[in-house]
């Protein structure tokens, strides 16, 4: 059997193409319209550097911390990312690899498996909610989270609409019936290593969203709840106050990109806030996370918890974003890239290959813990940094 280990992100997902099925691969780079933001998730970081020392070093380097109350063992968690047909066991494999890793599992309310088997597979896990429906079947939903017990609540409000990208979005099914099948079937069949995954796990790619099923009601397809959300009216600030007291447990509100809607959030009462875009699949234009980090983390991050979650791909990523402020990162399309390319294994080799990134950038900084990195470990260049929604 061929080597299934990768040394890299990109190789993970050079392989994830060669296995997927074109349009389950492409759904994947859901950057929106020009995808102007897709592209500078990434390549913020490359303009981005380090001042090492030579001497001095640490023998060993910490690089565990705290989420929201979670002990982890290296600052990444896993980042909300629903109906994950790269793989049959989805959101098992990848909660199981989280917590092989000792971290945590972020679970999106679109998710294929249900929040009752993905936290046996990781008791650290967080549950991804959005704004949508009535005040009492949200209610409802947090009632189960807690009866499941989730640890912390991830409500994403950087998803305003998931407009068309200029490189054409893939067809994706609202259910796979005989005529989907029929249509993707020259598809599948040139990729035969993901269609036998499911033909052995006895299931086709489940694109239905149990987390959001009614009591005594079938589970809707990930359509069905997605036209859901659009008929919701968005939340106001009071609304996200409700949803925290609601909830009364760790809060984490993702898609923050300004100064004063961090401090909004403070005034709610989060825990912790997500610098994110979307990874791109949001408003096109949007910066990249990295660049309006550092403004974020000086206005709020002696009062909560700033995560980075966008661009992520090598373990000299998450100390920059650790240096400039961040006190963890998420990461989205890297470990379904590794998924993708060799399921829960894939998803360990992807967080082993960030872990050995992040302390051998700890080391010719000269750090001894994550916890010891200054803003001047990173050079920063002239025109880099953004600020949105306070003081330049």
């Amino acid at each position: 059997m061929a080597n299934k280990w990768f040394e890299t992100v990109g190789e993970a997902q050079r392989r994830a193409k060669r296995r997927l099925p074109a349009s389950v691969y492409s759904a994947l780079l859901a950057g929106s319209e020009a995808g102007v933001s897709y592209r500078d998730n990434t390549a913020a970081f490359s303009e981005l550097g380090f001042a090492p020392h030579v001497a001095g070093s640490a023998a060993r380097r910490d690089l565990s911390t705290t989420v929201m109350g979670q002990a982890i063992s290296l600052p990444i968690i896993m980042s909300p990312t629903g109906v994950q047909a790269v793989h049959p066991q989805a959101e098992l494999a990848v909660a199981r690899a989280a917590a092989a890793l000792g971290t945590v599992m972020g679970l999106s309310s679109f998710a294929s498996k249900p929040m009752e088997e993905v936290i046996k597979a990781n008791r650290q896990t967080f549950f991804q909610m959005y704004w949508m429906g009535t005040k009492a079947s949200m209610s409802t939903l947090m009632e189960r989270a807690r009866a499941a017990g989730i640890k912390g609540l991830i409500v994403t409000l950087d998803w305003s609409f998931s407009h068309h990208r200029d490189w054409g979005s893939p067809w994706i099914p609202e259910v796979l019936d005989l005529k989907a099948m029929a249509r993707l079937a020259p598809q599948a069949v040139m990729r035969p290593g993901w269609l036998l995954d499911f033909a052995r796990s006895g299931r086709l790619p489940d694109l239905t969203t149990p987390n959001l099923a009614e009591r005594g009601q079938a589970a809707p397809t990930f359509f069905g709840a997605y036209r859901n959300w659009m008929q919701t009216a968005p939340p106001s600030w009071d609304d996200i106050s409700w949803m925290r007291k609601e909830w009364g447990g760790p809060f984490m509100l993702k898609g923050v990109c300004r100064i004063d809607d961090a401090c909004r959030a403070v005034d709610a009462g989060v825990t912790a806030v997500s610098i994110s875009n979307h990874g791109g699949n949001n408003l096109d234009g949007t910066p990249a996370p990295i660049r309006v980090l550092p403004a974020i983390a000086d206005a709020v991050g002696n009062q909560i918890e700033v995560v980075l979650d966008g661009g992520i791909r090598r373990g000299s990523d998450v100390v920059k974003a650790l240096a400039l402020g961040a006190r963890a990162v998420m990461i989205g399309r890297a470990y379904l890239w590794g998924l993708a390319a060799n399921g829960q294994a894939g998803v360990e080799n992807i967080l082993n290959i960030l872990r050995d990134g992040i302390d051998s950038t700890l080391l010719g900084l000269g750090r001894g813990s994550i916890h010891d990195l200054q803003r001047d470990d990173v050079l920063i260049t002239s025109g880099f940094l953004r600020v949105l929604g306070g003081p330049s």
